[in-house]
């Protein structure tokens, strides 16, 4: 186990600082193992607190804000792309701007702990004209939160995780095979649900020149826009005719939608 110790008490905080860079970026690299074993560190003296904290809300910081920054540039667009590539689309957008819009910017702080909301939140918040200064307090409380409790854990069980260390050091290669097999396992599972959600929208979606259609009928289809109150704002763009639902209270819109005309829902 020396070998495996002595390099994570010399380059512990660089190896944190990185690994809560890329995770924060939006890369699907969970960074909280890594926090725990620097937690066990900090119980045995080998690395201090302090510098550690300070680290990781830095590098949470700086991983979040080029999002920000993104966001209060190209708008809503840049929430689109993201969620393209994000590993949970079906509850990307949706999620984060109901939970933005109910608590306003102060969500920021709990962001990290509800999945998908991390990553989407930096952009959105800039989206949302949140201004720098607040963003980045929040941002950085979110940061210390979301550290400082697998810290803590790691700091409390660290004669487990002591032992744990000495089981993978024991498996030499096998223990970076184990590792990345379970990563590339998750990734793996998220990219078919990925899969088998679109293929499930597409089958049930109809064309933009399909709807023109239906549209220039006698009897028009009913058309629900199920985006929330945020969307509405950033992208006031709308179907015309088309009657906005509040998912809060969905039963005033739908009540008046009669039971023999067809319904199209469009989302963000």
């Amino acid at each position: 186990m020396e070998q495996l110790t002595g390099l994570l008490a010399q380059h512990g905080l660089f190896l944190v600082f990185a690994n809560v860079l890329v995770a924060q970026s939006g890369v699907p690299l969970p960074a909280v193992p890594m926090l725990v074993v620097a937690g066990a560190f900090v119980a045995q003296g080998q690395i201090a607190l302090g510098p550690l904290i300070a680290v990781s809300v830095f590098a949470s910081l700086l991983g979040d804000t080029p999002w920000y920054l993104a966001g209060r540039r190209y708008g809503y667009r840049i929430l689109r792309t993201l969620c393209r590539v994000s590993i949970e689309p079906d509850s990307c957008v949706k999620q984060t701007e109901n939970i933005f819009e109910r608590w306003g910017a102060p969500s920021l702080m709990i962001a990290k702990y509800v999945p998908g909301f991390s990553t989407v939140a930096p952009p959105l918040a800039g989206t949302m004209r949140v201004g720098l200064p607040a963003f980045l307090g929040y941002s950085a409380v979110a940061a210390l939160l979301w550290s400082g409790l697998p810290v803590a854990l790691g700091a409390i069980f660290h004669t487990e995780v002591g032992r744990a260390l000495e089981w993978l050091e024991s498996m030499g290669t096998g223990a970076v095979m184990v590792i990345a097999a379970a990563i590339v396992l998750y990734i793996g599972v998220k990219t078919v649900q990925r899969y088998m959600l679109i293929r499930f929208l597409r089958m049930v979606r109809i064309s933009v020149e399909e709807l023109r259609d239906l549209m220039r009928q006698e009897s028009r289809p009913v058309v629900l826009d199920v985006r929330s109150s945020a969307a509405r704002k950033l992208d006031p763009r709308r179907i015309p005719g088309a009657i906005a639902v509040d998912f809060a209270a969905p039963q005033a819109a739908l009540i008046a939608v009669p039971p023999d005309r067809d319904v199209i829902v469009y989302c963000s």
